[in-house]
């Protein structure tokens, strides 16, 4: 894998809520120069991130309902539809956990269908199961309701919660969702090593703020893969 391969692999992120005008155009600026696959910015920013890129091939993927993921369906919608009016090419929605807790499975599949009836085919639609707070049973039954209500990807984590990645959990996601459904590996990933691990676990997608030390260790050759 060489480096325009790996950068294609990611969304390079900033969902600081201290993030400024200046960081979301130094973030853009990075993300077209490594030849991310997208940024991954707050709503607010979209506007702004979607100019930034448009002479590009770099995308906008923006969060809906996070990071808890417990606003209605009707919100994460329209937050949906007022993104993608902003110019976001991809949408990150946390699924509702407690839902999925309760055993809810009926809402939580209605909740990820109103994002994805929402995006309209015109944003991929990638659905965050916040892995830390979830057995493996439940992990598997979110993947599977995801898949029913029509996204596109299955991600492991808001990265603002207990925990993020493990490779055990990309496993389990991909081993549920088959090969057609991407798999997004986001919170924790720092070095290019676990970056490594989780792309062999079967992610087809790294979401992380340490997007350009991860390619340039490969880009040093001390990295192989």
């Amino acid at each position: 894998m060489n480096r325009k391969q790996l950068s294609a692999m990611f969304d390079h992120t900033l969902l600081k809520p201290d993030a400024t005008e200046q960081a979301i155009i130094k973030l853009c600026e990075e993300a077209s120069a490594y030849e991310f696959a997208t940024v991954c910015v707050n709503p607010c920013w979209v506007k702004l991130a979607a100019d930034q890129l448009q002479a590009n091939d770099v995308g906008v993927t923006t969060v809906i309902g996070f990071p808890l993921g417990a606003s209605s369906s009707a919100i994460k919608a329209m937050e949906t539809k007022q993104a993608i009016r902003d110019g976001a090419t991809e949408i990150d929605m946390v699924i509702n956990v407690g839902y999925l807790k309760s055993r809810f499975l009926s809402a939580v599949k209605s909740d990820i269908e109103a994002v994805v009836a929402a995006a309209a085919n015109q944003a991929i639609v990638k659905v965050i199961l916040e892995t830390s707070l979830l057995t493996d049973e439940e992990i598997a039954e979110a993947c599977r309701l995801s898949v029913q209500a029509g996204a596109q990807f299955v991600k492991t984590s808001t990265g603002f919660s207990t925990g993020g990645a493990t490779t055990a959990h990309i496993q389990l996601m991909r081993s549920i969702v088959g090969p057609q459904i991407g798999v997004k590996a986001s919170g924790g990933i720092r070095d290019y090593e676990t970056a490594m691990a989780m792309i062999e676990a079967g992610a087809s997608r790294i979401g992380a703020s340490s997007s350009i030390a991860i390619v340039e260790k490969l880009d040093a050759g001390e990295g192989s893969y």
